[in-house]
Parts: structure tokens; sequence; C-alpha cells
């Protein structure tokens, strides 16, 4: 029977994510022919009819990284640190204030998009792993079709580590929707409205994927540090094992050595990972040896996330007139002070005059600096962050304080600061104490404090206490609680399917 238009009635952000049962084996064409009418000789629609379309559909998923910056970038950076004491909203606009203050909601437009967004690359990456079995092309060998489906289950990793993490149970999605037809309704449609897995389960099916590409990615590229690689595979793992719903601090040890088994370390000048060259004509360098993974932006292509946190360096004043998001709080700037950590806090912080007062003197107006031109690189992992947890993987496993301190000792001494003193060295409690100051102070604007705070529970004890210690927060709407370890299910996505369930909370 003719299928019907039922499924263009459905929520535009659950149509390419349906939760259909489907066996795909490798099966090529000869050729694609109208005889073939784009299927497999078993009946399978063929999605791929060449390599040249799967090479096209990867690029896309690539470019991912660089087009989609409000999810990748910018909403991480906005939650990671004007969530936690590192920055102040930056601007007066309602979806923003709402983090820096604490009254987060299941309407806020942020929490809606990144929900979405992160669910339709879920969707690319499904149809990738999916339907690259049976690409109509016998020139695709089968080891071929193992480092695409390697890239894809990166991809789609990366993801859902950053969806379960900032809202806790998530629908894990791995499969690809049927059309929905007259015959087949009642069993397909409701498909469409998924469940949330635990967010252990997520964890696993994060796990899986990552092992699964460890056999069959590329090997990492010195020369290019935008490909989803085995040493990518490895990072996530490094960061998935020191979350709590699959904590294994040997294997974080296990799989951060592997890294560094790889060829990655320290660049020696610290501003090596954000400087322009003399001219600010390019980067001073890309692909450093200390980034894993990065979205790079050349002359001209044009990183717009820089026009939200601060100036463009390469267009001085362009979009230059109104309020910037992630301003950095009066709090951290005291960290980086007391420490005499000037070095980090130069590559971090850079004053300018404006024509807006909201949190400054517009004279001496701060802004979050370590992205600070449209050929600025999104660098989404790198050593230094892996490097940090082996530390607090010999921490909290307690039995190699020394090591612990070693490394968190050469992330200093990076920068020109003392190294730690026997006595913290020496003490569990204290250590942990310097390491998550290390993290702050290292990651700053990285987007990673709000998560290193959920992840040793701290939030309580650090963001409850910040809003009276730093005198330019906006006031506090609601204390933190250990429901605010996830952020809400956003209502519309609610309203959509029924089967999802508010975090409590909210």
């Amino acid at each position: 029977m003719k299928k019907t238009n039922i499924k263009y009635f459905l929520p535009l952000f659950m149509t390419g994510l349906l939760l259909a049962s489907c066996s795909l084996n490798r099966d090529p064409l000869d050729s694609y022919t109208d005889v073939s009418q784009g299927k497999t000789e078993n009946g399978t629609q063929i999605v791929f009819k060449n390599r040249s379309e799967v090479d096209n559909f990867l690029s896309g998923i690539y470019q991912q990284m660089r087009d989609r910056q409000e999810h990748w970038y910018l909403d991480l950076l906005l939650i990671g640190d004007s969530h936690a004491d590192n920055a102040y909203a930056g601007t007066t606009g309602a979806e923003v204030v709402p983090f820096e203050n604490n009254s987060i909601e299941g309407s806020n437009s942020v929490v809606d998009r990144d929900w979405t967004r992160y669910l339709e690359d879920i969707a690319r990456a499904n149809r990738l792993i999916i339907n690259v079995d049976s690409v109509a092309d016998k020139s695709i060998s089968d080891a071929d079709i193992k480092v695409y489906k390697a890239q894809g289950k990166i991809f789609r990793a990366l993801a859902m580590f950053d969806m379960v993490r900032i809202f806790g149970s998530i629908p894990v999605i791995t499969t690809q929707g049927k059309d929905i037809t007259a015959e087949n309704i009642e069993a397909v449609y409701p498909e469409y409205f998924p469940k949330q897995a635990t967010e252990e389960e997520a964890h696993k099916q994060i796990e899986k994927d990552l092992l699964e590409a460890l056999v069959d990615a590329p090997v990492n590229n010195n020369a290019n540090k935008t490909l989803f690689t085995k040493s990518v595979a490895r990072a996530m793992l490094v960061k998935l094992y020191a979350e709590k719903p699959l904590r294994d601090y040997n294997k974080v040890i296990q799989y951060a050595d592997a890294l560094t088994g790889d060829g990655f370390d320290l660049n020696p000048n610290y501003g090596d990972l954000y400087e322009l060259n003399a001219a600010k004509t390019d980067l001073a360098q890309r692909n450093t040896k200390e980034s894993i993974l990065e979205a790079q932006f050349m002359p001209g292509s044009g990183n717009w996330a820089t026009w939200m946190f601060g100036r463009d360096l390469s267009n001085y004043d362009n979009a230059f007139t109104w309020a910037k998001w992630v301003t950095p709080s009066r709090d951290l700037i005291q960290a980086y002070t007391n420490e005499a950590d000037q070095i980090r806090m130069a590559q971090s912080i850079v004053y300018y005059t404006t024509t807006w007062s909201n949190y400054y003197p517009s004279s001496h107006y701060p802004f979050m600096f370590k992205l600070r031109s449209g050929m600025s690189s999104i660098v989404k992992l790198r050593y230094a962050d892996i490097l940090l947890l082996k530390a607090e993987a010999m921490i909290q496993l307690g039995s190699n304080l020394s090591g612990a301190a070693d490394i968190i000792d050469k992330i200093r001494t990076r920068v020109k600061l003392p190294k730690l003193s026997a006595g913290v060295r020496a003490n569990k409690d204290a250590l942990l104490e310097a390491y998550l100051k290390e993290r702050r102070l290292e990651l700053a604007f990285e987007g990673q404090r709000w998560f290193d705070l959920v992840r040793l529970d701290k939030v309580e004890v650090v963001m409850n206490a910040v809003y009276a210690k730093d005198s330019g927060r906006k006031a506090q709407v609601y204390p933190f609680t250990k429901n605010s370890y996830r952020l809400p299910i956003p209502q519309p996505k609610i309203d959509q399917n029924p089967n999802l369930v508010q975090n409590p909370g909210y």
C-alpha cells in the first residue's frame, strides 16, 4: 500500500531518530541502476550509492564541529563556566542570566537548543553507521567500511557524552527510523517517542562505541588534529571512566598512558595553544602536540563564536557593540591573582574599553580570551585535561599521591609557578583541593569547571558559597542541591514526547 504522510506531522526533532530495529549486512551491488530501484538484493534501501556519497556524508559530519558552534562550544562554556564560579552570564538575556543566578527552567531556550542539536547529531552518526554496510559500490572494502563506522561511532560518542553530562537520563538512540505506512503504523509510530535511558545505560553505549571504534579508527595524524582517530577514542575513554556511572580510575590511567604513548605532551609554551602570529594573519600554531581534537578555521573562513565572547583580533571592531557572553568573574580573577598565575591569566583574560558596564566599569572590562579571532581553533580535547584526569585517578585511588603531585607540578612549572609543598603532596585531601584549583586555572573558559564540580560532588560547597564572596555576581535565586547536578529536560520536548520524564527539582 502507498505510504502515508503521517510521519511528517510528528515533531520535527524526532523525524530522524526513530528507534526502529534494523539489521543490515554488507550487500554491495555491481552498479546502481533504475532496475535496482535503490535497494539491495534483500530489499534494504540504499542510502549511499558509492564511495563519493559516503565521503561527502562523512565530511558533513566533520563539518558539524565547525558549523554548529552553539552546542559544541558556545553553550558548553555557558554551562561549564558561567553556571560555575568562573564567569558571569555576560548579558542581560533571559536565556543566559539563569545560568549565573541558578534559575534555569525547562522553558530555557539554550537547553532546548542543546537537546535538539545533540539528538540531530546522533541521528547523523546513526545514518552513517547503519547504512554504510549496504553501500552500492564494490570498490569499498570491508576494511573501508570499518573505518567509516569507527569515525561515526566516535562522533556519536562525543555528542552523547556531552548530552548525558548535561541532562542525565536521555534517549539512547542507535538505530534509524522507518517510514510509517498504513500497515506498520501501530508498531512503528510509538517508536518516534523514545523513553529515556539511565545515565549508566547511556555511558555503556558510549563505552561500547569508543571501544569498537578504537579497533578500526584512523591512527593519530600529527599534521591534522581534526580527525576522529584512535587517540580521540582513548581521550574520550579517559573522560568517560572518570565519570561516576562507569567510574574506573585504573582505566583512566591506562588510557591516559596510551595517549602519552601516542606522542602527546604539553606544549612548552602555554600561549602556543591560543596566540596569533605577529602579523595577526593566522594562528601562531595549529595541530600542537597537546591538541587531540580541534575544529579549525583558516583565514577568511570565520569562527563566529569569537564575536560572542569578545573582540576578533583579526577584525578588531567587528560586532563589538553589545555585551558578550561568559564574562570572567571576580572570583576567578582573584584565584589567578592569589596564585600569582600571570601567564595563564594573560592567556585567559583580556581587558578592553566598552560601551557597556554590566559587570565592570566600561573603561576596564574583562573578557574571556582563549578564543580571540575568527581564525582561532576550537580545541575539543587537549592533553593537559587528560593528564590532570590521570592525576585525579591517582589521588582517588590513594596509591600514588607522589605521582599525582608530579603531574600537577608539571602543569604548574610550565607556567612558571612553584611546585606543590611537601605538606600538600603527602595529604590526600589537600592534594585533591590543589588538583581542583589547578584544573580551574589551567582549563578556564574551556567548558570544564561545572563538570569538574559535578564529577567530584563539589557543587553545593563551592557554588552556594560563591555568591557571598563575589560582589559582582547576580543574586542567587535557588540554592544548589543534588538536584542541581543535571539541567532540566526541555519542557517543549516533554510536551512533544509524553514518554520523557523531567529531572527532579524542575
